[in-house]
């Protein structure tokens, strides 16, 4: 491959200027010990970045002070990133280890700004050339020689970018006194030059910063004012030119850039990041002074910010309390004095039945329940073309499973409501090992259906002769599965009709789920209760082994779905715990079926191993709550762009500052809540007329359990997400409550009914009832 630096010039010129610097380089290698120079970053067997260990002295004395640097050049339009990369790419690392002497911080030169053409990302870098150095100083002890050691990780980038680590030695002997290297001195010389001043060094210009504000706000732009005095206290009066000013990572804001106004004066804008920081934010970076005619001067910038508060809280005010699970239920009012959210009529037990069926059926529809339903009707076909007898006893058996499973749920609600704690639906999914339980019966399932192992019959038995008792049980158990799955989804008229049930007396919510569970079973019951269906099946054949392990196929992206959910609960911890689990299930139910081939004691013993596995896997995988602590402070927020987390303070002076609200009440584990985040909240039209109707957006995460989104869920009547409140400022104390199932025109429509609906302190037109 040809180095983009040696293309075919048109004379000859320069092919003998190509050469000559070639030669130069590679004579300015050889002085260095082998050690101490190596390339890296291959691009089609062609690196991309040469690095060298360089030392400004060739001989140093014990107690004195010498600097260590590595130099890295790089091909024409490559380059490698500085301590603060930006918007994209990997700071530039380099760890010493010299025994005897003791290396400081590494020096950055003041690096250049690099955009993609349409301005969308921005990084820092170096390109070409650039020495990273550091001072180091030898010990009083030290004599012989000293042996030097560098390791650089690197990420070197064009279009692509490669990963780039080198190590680099070499050996510095100890004499009587330090002789100054008259070839790399100069260049630490000139990388110096380069570098920031410190803040407060002496001869270096001093930087002062004023913001128009005590405080920022979180999600919001800010603004101030950046003034340079000389070191003699005259303002500065020279110019800048280019990328004068690089932020470094700054905690608690997203962006910040200067803008020059007079000289010494610069105009700063930034935007504060949606989640509120622990700490004070400093203004960090390096400001580089002057022009290329006049020469450079670089200062670092390390001052003040101002404390990051939540939108519409005050700077200094006291922290939010939290409510207790205790106090959330203390304020969870019962039905017949539940508030009844705008536009809503109160449901009567009929209707709140009659949802509960319909929201039953069409949960066969959502992505965590229709699995389970196509390998029931896989089954269905099966069953028809061997032994049609067999049909009604299995549909019957597979309601079962999903009516039992459906009060002992309901069980468990009251059981939970009675210790005084509140619940919603899906609630079981805000547990790491519940979720890590049911994808272990999932993989099972799948790994069953892949012919790893069979259930019940022996593995020499023919596949028509299996035991009766058993497939019913195996129905009644995807009946139960089916259930399980369904908990984390939301349909239209289900969140209604559990919401009434969760609020009312225990026989309401026993028969709310119950109707649940036959709206649940409806589908594969119609299916056996239409004889003509019978036959429109195909004929069996090889297509059912096939349509058998694609189904498998189909559990195992719930699963992929499932490990997701945990990363939400216990982080990417939590994701390797289960993924490590999981693998131990696969190797437990391989064995298994290894043991159906055997008898006597070595069946026992395969079994026993199986059982042991199982066990040790489950004991050391399936623990949490180090992963849960450490997400405590992870943002609610992440994907939404623009949101700021759920506060009723927040909401309140949103309102009150003319701003229409829409509240998301989400969970990771809701599949209904990510499917209206992905295909309607995050399309372009729908943020469009988020921006131009100037809507305050919070969402409410209930991933893991908070009491406060359990109780707002209960005051208008939800037991479950996902819930979308639309407040307008003219009537607050009326939200709309959007439909589960969210479409762009409903939610456009929502915010701008809410924004006509404004406050009449503001001039808004006061059209606030729904149509």
């Amino acid at each position: 491959m040809t180095h983009p630096w040696s293309k075919r010039s048109g004379s000859r010129l320069g092919r003998l200027g190509a050469v000559g610097a070639l030669l130069l380089a590679t004579w300015a290698q050889a002085a260095l010990p082998s050690t101490a120079v190596g390339s890296t970053a291959p691009d089609e067997g062609d690196p991309r970045l040469e690095g060298a260990l360089l030392l400004d002295a060739t001989q140093v004395k014990a107690g004195s002070d010498f600097r260590v640097g590595v130099r890295l050049k790089l091909d024409p339009e490559w380059h490698v990133y500085w301590k603060n990369p930006g918007d994209s790419g990997l700071a530039t690392e380099v760890s010493w280890d010299v025994p005897g002497v003791t290396v400081g911080d590494l020096r950055w030169p003041f690096p250049s700004t690099f955009r993609t053409p349409d301005g969308f990302i921005t990084t820092h870098g170096y390109h070409d050339e650039v020495l990273l150095f550091a001072p180091a100083h030898v010990s009083k002890d030290a004599t012989g020689t000293l042996n030097v050691s560098a390791a650089v990780d690197a990420l070197a980038c064009k279009v692509h970018c490669i990963p780039a680590q080198l190590v680099l030695t070499r050996t510095l002997p100890v004499g009587p006194e330090t002789v100054t290297d008259p070839e790399f001195a100069p260049q630490f010389d000139a990388a110096q030059a380069q570098v920031p001043s410190p803040v407060g060094a002496q001869g270096a210009p001093r930087v002062a910063l004023a913001l128009d504000g005590t405080s920022l706000t979180a999600g919001k732009p800010f603004t101030g004012k950046l003034t340079v005095t000389a070191a003699d206290g005259k303002p500065y009066a020279g110019d800048v030119e280019g990328d004068f000013f690089v932020p470094g990572r700054i905690l608690g804001v997203d962006s910040v850039a200067l803008t020059k106004t007079a000289p010494g004066t610069f105009a700063l804008k930034g935007q504060a990041s949606s989640v509120v920081p622990k700490g004070e934010p400093r203004l960090t970076g390096a400001l580089r002074l002057g022009t290329k005619a006049s020469g450079f001067t670089a200062v670092d910038v390390d001052t003040a910010l101002a404390p990051v508060v939540a939108d519409g809280a005050v700077a200094g005010a006291a922290p939010l309390k939290v409510p207790s699970v205790k106090d959330a239920v203390g304020k969870v009012k019962p039905a017949t004095a539940a508030p009844v959210a705008s536009g809503e009529s109160p449901l009567g037990l009929g209707v709140a039945l009659l949802f509960a069926f319909l929201g039953g059926a069409l949960l066969n529809l959502m992505p965590c329940v229709f699995p389970v339903l196509a390998l029931k009707v896989y089954g269905f076909t099966r069953m028809v073309q061997e032994e049609k007898g067999k049909v009604a006893p299995h549909a019957a058996a597979y309601a079962g499973g999903i009516l039992a499973t459906m009060l002992l749920l309901a069980g468990a609600v009251l059981a939970v409501r009675a210790g005084g704690a509140s619940v919603g639906w899906g609630f079981q999914f805000q547990e790491p090992l519940f979720v890590a339980g049911v994808s272990a019966v999932l993989v099972a399932f799948a790994l069953n259906l892949f012919g790893v192992y069979t259930l019940g019959a022996d593995g020499t038995a023919l596949a028509g002769k299996v035991d009766r008792s058993h497939g019913l049980m195996r129905s009644a158990g995807e009946g139960v599965l089916a259930v399980v799955l369904a908990t984390p989804c939301s349909a239209p008229l289900l969140g209604t009709a559990v919401g009434f049930a969760f609020a009312a007396g225990p026989a309401t919510v026993v028969a709310v789920f119950v109707a649940l569970g036959l709206g649940l079973a409806l589908p594969f019951c119609v299916l056996v209760l239409m004889p003509g269906l019978m036959k429109r099946l195909p004929k069996p054949g090889m297509w059912m082994e096939r349509g058998k392990q694609f189904l498998g196929f189909a559990l195992l992206g719930t699963t992929v779905w499932l490990v997701w959910v945990m990363g939400g609960l216990a982080g990417v911890d939590g994701m390797a715990r289960l993924l490590a689990f999981l693998i131990a299930v696969g190797l437990v139910t391989w064995l298994y079926g290894q043991s159906q081939g055997l008898e006597g004691g070595r069946r026992g013993v395969t079994v026993a191993l199986a059982v042991l596995v199982l066990v040790g896997s489950g004991a050391v995988a399936l623990r949490f709550e180090e992963a849960q602590a450490s997400l405590e402070t992870r943002g609610a927020v992440a994907s939404h762009s623009g949101a700021q987390p759920w506060d009723e303070a927040a909401v309140t002076a949103a309102l009150a500052a003319g701003q229409p609200v829409f509240v998301d009440f989400t969970a990771d584990w809701c599949l209904t809540c990510k499917f209206n985040e992905r295909t309607v909240l995050s399309r372009d039209d729908v943020r469009q007329a988020f921006l131009k109707h100037n809507v305050a957006f919070f969402v409410a995460d209930w991933t893991r359990r908070d009491a406060r989104i359990t109780t707002k869920l209960a005051d208008h009547g939800r037991a479950g997400v996902p819930m979308y409140l639309v407040l307008s400022p003219g009537a607050p104390d009326k939200p709309e409550v959007l439909n589960e199932l969210l479409t762009a025109d409903s939610v456009i429509t929502a915010v701008q009914r809410a924004a006509e609906c404004g406050s009449p302190l503001k001039g808004g037109s006061v059209v606030c009832a729904r149509p």
